[in-house]
C-alpha cells in the first residue's frame, strides 16, 4: 500500500500540492487496501493451488480436513436440518433442486438423519396459495425419503436472518446443525454429507462454509460474469482462507451451521432507527460469523469446488439490483464495527466488506478527475510525470485483476483443468473476452454503487426486493432508462480527454468504456441469441459443461449439457 501510494504521490507531483492533486491523493488512497488485499489474497492462493497436493490441510484441523476426505469412513451421526428460505419464488424450480438433493441422501443410506424445512417469507397471496399448494404435495411425495415441514411467515420480520431465527427458536432444540441454501442453491448429497462429516469432526466448529459456483447457463451475460467469478474466486477464496484461519467467512447459504451456539449468540442486534423506525441488518451473514467468533466457536470455509451451486442473475440490470442491495447492507457494517469482545480479524472482515463498495466513489472520483483535468491543461506533462503515471496504471490494473491472472495461471499449468474449461483455446478465448466484459461492467458498478451510496447517505433506502431469475431479454428503452447518466458521464470525460489529451485517450478506454456503452451492453448480452452463439462456440464455458456431473444433469437444465454429453 505505501508503495503505491508513494508511485502516485510521485506521479502527480508537479500538482501534488493543489486542491486537484490532494483530492486524487486522497481518492486513490481508499483504493489501496482492497488492491492490497486481493493481491495477497491472490498469491497466497496461487501458492496453496499450484505447490500443495492437498491445500485443505494447509487451512483446516487436522481432523476436519481428514474428514473432508473420508466418504463413507465416518458415519453420520448428527441430526441435520435442510433450510431452505424462499419468497415470491417459483416453487416448481425449488422442488426439483430438493428432490434430487433428497434422492442424494436416500442413496447414501443418510435421510433419516435429515430433515427438510421449507420457510417462506412469500408475501403475494396468490403466489403463496400455489406455494402452499405445491410444497404440501411435495410432502406427501417425499414423505417416505424424508421428514419436511413446510411453514410460511405472514411477516417476513428481520428479512432472512429472521426467518432462519424463527426455524432456530421454533425447531432448534430438536436438530444439532442445520444446512442453509436459498431458492436458488443446489447442492448434492455427497457434498451435504461431507459438510456434516467435518463439522462432526470438531466440536468448536461453529459455522462451515462450502464453496459455491454457477451454475451452466444459456444467458450471454451470466456465461460472462460467472466464468470470470469461477477464476477470481479461486485464488481469492483459497488465500483469504487461509489468513482469515477461524475467523472465515459465511455468505448465508449453502453452508452448515451448529444450531445451539447460533440460537444463543447470532441473534443480530437492530440498527439505530430512522424516520421509519429500528432497522433491520440486511447482509446478514458476515455479521453472524463474526458473532459466533466472539462465541468462541470458530467460522471456516472449505474453498474447494464440491458440488455446491447457485443460480446468477440472467441480466446486466437484475445484477445491478442484487449488487446493490449488498451494497446498503454493507454499509450498515459501520455501526457493528464497534462491537465488544470482537476478533481482531473480525473486525477486518467487517471493513473490508464495506470497502468492496466504498471504493467505488474512489474510482469514478478519480474519473471525474481525468476528465476535469483534461479541460484544464493541455500538456499532461505539466500536471503529472508521465512515465511513473504510465507504471502506476499498469501497476493498478495488473493488481486489479491479480486473483484472475493467478487462476488462469493454475489452469493453464494443469492439463486436467485446461480440459476441463474446454482446453486452452477455449479457456484463453474466454479469459480473452471477460476481460474485456469486466473492463466494461466493472466501471458501471462503481458508478451505479456511487449513486446509491449518494441515496443511502440521504437517507433513501431500497431495502429488500426480489429478484428475477429466469433468462430474459432487455428492451432498449428500459436500458436508456436505467443507464442514460452513465451514458452521459463517460462521453463527457472520454469527449473531454480526447479533445485535450489525445495521447491519453487510449489509457482513459480501461475505465470509461464501460460508462459509454451500458445500453448496448444490457440490451445485447440478454439476447437469446446471443447466448446461444457463446455457448456454441464454448466462450465462458465452464467445466461442468465439458464434464457434466450427474447431478446437474438430472436437473434438465438448458441443452448446454445434454449437448456436451
Amino acid at each position: 500500500m505505501l508503495a503505491l501510494w508513494l508511485l502516485m504521490y510521485r506521479a502527480v507531483t508537479p500538482m501534488a500540492l493543489t486542491p486537484m492533486g490532494l483530492i486524487v491523493l486522497s481518492l486513490y488512497t481508499v483504493l489501496l487496501p482492497w488492491l492490497s488485499i486481493g493481491t495477497w489474497n491472490a498469491i497466497i492462493g496461487f501458492v496453496l493451488l499450484r505447490f500443495r497436493v492437498d491445500p485443505l490441510a494447509s487451512l483446516l484441523p487436522q481432523a476436519v480436513a481428514h474428514a473432508a476426505h473420508a466418504d463413507q469412513d465416518q458415519p453420520i451421526t448428527a441430526s441435520t436440518a435442510l433450510l431452505v428460505c424462499v419468497r415470491n419464488e417459483n416453487p416448481t424450480q425449488v422442488i426439483r433442486n430438493l428432490s434430487l438433493t433428497v434422492d442424494g441422501l436416500v442413496q447414501a443410506g443418510a435421510a433419516s438423519f435429515f430433515h427438510l424445512y421449507i420457510l417462506s417469507d412469500t408475501n403475494d397471496p396468490q403466489l403463496a396459495a400455489t406455494e402452499a399448494l405445491k410444497f404440501e404435495a411435495f410432502k406427501a411425495t417425499a414423505a417416505q425419503e424424508i421428514d419436511l415441514t413446510y411453514r410460511r411467515r405472514d411477516i417476513n420480520e428481520g428479512y432472512k436472518a429472521g426467518n432462519v431465527h424463527d426455524f432456530c427458536e421454533r425447531w432448534g432444540d430438536q436438530h444439532d446443525f442445520a444446512l442453509t441454501l436459498d431458492a436458488d442453491s443446489f447442492m448434492s448429497g455427497s457434498a451435504i454429507l461431507r459438510l456434516v462429516r467435518m463439522m462432526q469432526a470438531d466440536p468448536q466448529l461453529g459455522i462451515l462454509q462450502g464453496l459455491v459456483v454457477a451454475m451452466p447457463s444459456q444467458s450471454g451475460f451470466t456465461r460472462l460474469f460467472q466464468f470470470g467469478m469461477r477464476l477470481g474466486m479461486r485464488s481469492w477464496t483459497m488465500g483469504s482462507a487461509w489468513w482469515q484461519g477461524d475467523c472465515g467467512p459465511y455468505w448465508g447459504h449453502n453452508a452448515l451451521f451448529r444450531i445451539k451456539p447460533f440460537t444463543e449468540f447470532c441473534k443480530l442486534p437492530l440498527l439505530k432507527p430512522d424516520r421509519f423506525g429500528p432497522r433491520h441488518i440486511l447482509s446478514h451473514d458476515q455479521v453472524e460469523a463474526v458473532l459466533m467468533r466472539r462465541a468462541g466457536y470458530h467460522v471456516r470455509v472449505m474453498p474447494l469446488e464440491d458440488a455446491s451451486w447457485e443460480q446468477n442473475p440472467p441480466t446486466l440490470p437484475e445484477f445491478v439490483q442484487r449488487d446493490l442491495r449488498w451494497c446498503e447492507g454493507n454499509m450498515q457494517y459501520g455501526e457493528l464495527i464497534r462491537l465488544p469482545k470482537l476478533a481482531f480479524v473480525s473486525r477486518i472482515q467487517l471493513v473490508l466488506a464495506m470497502l468492496m463498495f466504498a471504493g467505488a466513489p474512489a474510482w469514478i472520483g478519480l474519473m471525474l478527475c481525468a476528465g476535469v483535468s483534461a479541460t484544464m491543461t493541455s500538456q499532461l506533462s505539466s500536471a503529472f510525470n508521465i512515465d511513473l503515471l504510465k507504471l502506476l496504471f499498469v501497476a493498478t490494473l495488473v493488481l486489479f485483476y491479480l486473483p484472475k491472472i493467478a487462476s488462469a495461471v493454475d489452469v493453464m499449468c494443469s492439463k486436467k483443468q485446461r480440459m476441463a474449461f474446454g482446453g486452452p483455446g477455449k479457456f484463453l478465448l474466454g479469459v480473452f473476452i471477460e476481460t474485456l466484459f469486466s473492463l466494461m461492467i466493472c466501471p458501471i458498478m462503481w458508478f451505479n454503487q456511487t449513486v446509491y451510496l449518494g441515496r443511502l447517505f440521504t437517507g433513501r433506502s431500497k431495502g429488500w426486493v426480489g429478484q428475477t431469475r429466469d433468462d430474459h431479454s432487455v428492451a432498449w428503452l428500459s436500458a436508456v432508462r436505467l443507464y442514460w447518466l452513465h451514458t452521459v458521464f463517460g462521453c463527457a470525460c472520454l469527449i473531454a480527454i480526447a479533445v485535450n489529451l489525445p495521447h491519453a485517450f487510449v489509457y482513459s478506454l480501461f475505465f470509461l468504456l464501460g460508462l459509454a456503452v451500458p445500453i448496448p451492453l444490457a440490451v445485447i448480452l440478454s439476447w437469446p441469441s446471443v447466448g446461444r452463439w457463446m455457448t456454441l462456440k464454448g466462450v465462458g464455458q465452464l467445466p461442468e459443461e465439458t464434464m457434466p456431473p450427474k447431478d446437474l444433469l438430472l436437473l434438465e437444465l438448458p441443452a448446454l449439457l445434454t449437448r456436451q454429453v
